[in-house]
């Protein structure tokens, strides 16, 4: 059985935007444009993409 994983790839910069939004691209894990991190398919990390979705790309990977 495989798991899920979410790829999130940050496309917008933070600059300007609330501190907390800032606070959730760290959280996970995003420090610069066109970065690239993997994590699991929770829902913690759905609702932390969720939050700044409109500064990430995401995608399913298995």
């Amino acid at each position: 059985m495989s798991e899920k994983r979410l790829k999130i790839t940050l496309r917008r910069s933070p600059i300007g935007r609330p501190e907390k939004q800032e606070k959730v691209l760290r959280g996970l894990g995003l420090k610069k444009l066109h970065q690239t991190v993997i994590r699991h398919d929770t829902r913690e990390i759905r609702g932390m993409v969720n939050k700044v979705i409109h500064m990430v790309d995401v995608e399913v990977v298995e």
